[in-house]
């Protein structure tokens, strides 16, 4: 399905959301909440595989253009009310998915509004790669992005520094991650700052956890999805098969498809 409307949710604390809507916007669909290094638009490709939802509104949350900034007061409770405020202003939807970071909000906010089913793709939680937050402070006060990026991939992601070497090698890609690493350290103290509820997404009617097949089990993601999983007593376990952690970059239409088979599925 193709991007229709572009909707804008103004929140009291002055900043502001964009949400991206894909497909009919009056049909009750598919919410996503993308997680760090990403934004709305590294998910259309994702939403454009989609096709057993009516609709998919990607948020855009704040801290990423064209959305507003993050504030003084941001938090993980600042992120799960966007969330809620985003769901209000959208009407029913079916399911909320989110990916990482975003997926921890969705699983928090189902624990305090009612939803149909919640789908998160290797959720992290605290503690999750605290050791890296005083480099990251240090190259956020030094406006050193070009480090914050290193740092994401290499010490926190694990991949190679030839990984590494491959994105730099690709002027606008690399421009692109230094942008979304600028809220990066504010949004890890945030994870960090609270602890896991004993049960996540008590609200919820279904729970689906996806994990990446080359995650499984293994640091930093599959151990931290290890421990979402027991933290949500019922919850739908699935693995996407040859992929790690940025499926929405590796296989896009792979995650379309199993998005797809969630779609009301009993």
């Amino acid at each position: 399905m193709e991007q229709t409307i572009q909707k804008t949710v103004k929140r009291d604390d002055g900043s502001w959301l964009t949400v991206d809507v894909y497909g009919d916007p009056g049909a009750p669909g598919l919410v996503m909440v993308p997680g760090v290094m990403s934004d709305a638009h590294s998910w259309g490709a994702v939403a454009r595989a989609i096709t057993a939802w009516p609709s998919v509104a990607v948020l855009n949350r704040r801290g990423r253009a064209p959305s507003g900034p993050l504030t003084a007061d941001y938090s993980l409770d600042v992120e799960v009310g966007d969330l809620l405020a985003v769901l209000e202003v959208l009407g029913p939807v079916k399911a909320v998915f989110g990916w990482s970071y975003g997926g921890l909000i969705a699983l928090l906010a189902a624990g305090r509004h009612t939803m149909e089913q919640v789908i998160a793709y290797e959720p992290v939680g605290r503690p999750f790669a605290a050791e890296a937050l005083p480099g990251l402070r240090t190259a956020e006060q030094a406006q050193d992005w070009d480090r914050s990026v290193e740092i994401v991939n290499r010490d926190i992601s694990g991949f190679t520094a030839d990984y590494v070497a491959g994105l730099r090698a690709d002027p606008a890609v690399w421009e692109k991650l230094r942008r979304f690493s600028a809220p990066l350290a504010a949004e890890l103290t945030a994870l960090n700052a609270v602890a896991l509820p004993e049960t996540l997404a008590r609200k919820a009617d279904r729970v689906d956890l996806i994990v990446g097949e080359l995650n499984r089990h293994g640091e930093p993601y599959g151990t931290a999805f290890d421990a979402v999983v027991g933290r949500v007593p019922g919850a739908r376990v699935h693995e996407l098969a040859g992929v790690g952690h940025l499926a929405h970059l590796e296989d896009p239409a792979g995650l379309g498809r199993l998005l797809d088979a969630l779609a009301g599925k009993p």
